[in-house]
């Protein structure tokens, strides 16, 4: 049985396609991740396997439960934490805690275990109201809520949106350690390098998956030479990059430009044009693609189909 099973999902907002066509599946003790920007339809399918929000069409199972029919048993045996905090912000660290193990019929003791680790980070602070956390604080105490009363599957919308480096890094080794004690975790989110993390990742735009596969799948697959260029004067290169005839790419990656080439082009044509165009500090390199430039081909082969 699969932790989490969509066939066809359909999900509309007027003329706009939220949730097309999706189906795909996630290995019990998975984390899977839903990785795309912002408006790509990840928290409208986040909702709709979490049974607060109806599909127009199709069929989503989780651990077996139909989301529609068998609504009440997905709530008791999933765990949520929506990208939005949603916490009461006036009480205290404890108080939620408590509380939300009181609304699952748990206890705080008996799952300890399961958050002691994302716990022990938050305890010196538990008498703060929630509203009076950081980000990175608030982050850590939602997970804990969504944490205990043991689910099966744990749902994530974008965790780390908004979180410095420091706590983004933090919350991704607990996933992993809570991956290690049987739990199924989908989770979304816009930032490419956290799919590496990921057993599987599903890249995702205008409600559409653009492709499933592992990290390692994903950028095996990418399939152009990929070149990093580097000047003192990047704004003007990126401007020529994009006019010269034979660069079938190109986009700003930190502090240099990610070039794809015409195959009849070579590298040291490049390099001689842009110092012909009267560049004396042009530094050209061939790298590895990541998932984000494998991101960034998809998107640009959909919109010249």
């Amino acid at each position: 049985m699969k932790a989490i099973s969509v066939c066809d999902l359909n999900k509309n907002y007027g003329a706009v396609k939220a949730v097309n066509e999706l189906s795909f599946e996630v290995n019990q003790g998975d984390i899977y991740g839903i990785i795309g920007p912002d408006g790509a339809g990840k928290t409208t399918l986040f909702r709709i396997l979490t049974t607060l929000s109806l599909a127009d069409k199709g069929n989503a199972f989780v651990e077996g439960l139909d989301v529609v029919k068998e609504y009440r048993a997905i709530r008791r045996i999933t765990g949520y934490m929506p990208g939005r905090f949603s916490l009461y912000q006036d009480l205290t660290v404890e108080e939620n805690l408590h509380f939300f193990a009181t609304v699952f019929h748990a206890d705080v003791q008996s799952n300890y275990h399961l958050i002691e680790n994302i716990y022990t980070q938050i305890a010196p602070f538990k008498k703060r109201k929630a509203g009076k956390l950081s980000g990175g604080m608030k982050q850590k105490l939602a997970l804990c809520c969504a944490l205990i009363h043991k689910p099966k599957v744990l749902f994530l919308d974008e965790p780390t949106t908004g979180v410095d480096p420091v706590s983004r890094k933090e919350l991704w080794d607990m996933l992993l350690r809570l991956k290690e004690q049987g739990i199924s975790i989908l989770v979304s989110t816009p930032y490419m390098d956290e799919a590496k993390r990921c057993d599987r990742i599903a890249l995702m735009q205008e409600g559409r998956f653009l492709r499933i596969d592992t990290p390692e799948g994903i950028i095996a697959g990418y399939p152009e030479s990929l070149w990093a260029v580097k000047s003192n004067q990047m704004h003007a290169l990126l401007k020529d990059l994009r006019t010269y005839s034979t660069v079938k790419s190109s986009f700003t990656f930190g502090d240099s430009i990610h070039v794809t080439l015409q195959t009849d082009e070579t590298a040291g044509n490049l390099q001689y044009h842009l110092i012909q165009k009267g560049y004396s500090d042009i530094e050209m390199e061939q790298i590895k693609p990541t998932v984000e430039d494998c991101f960034m081909y998809m998107l640009k082969e959909k919109e010249e189909r």
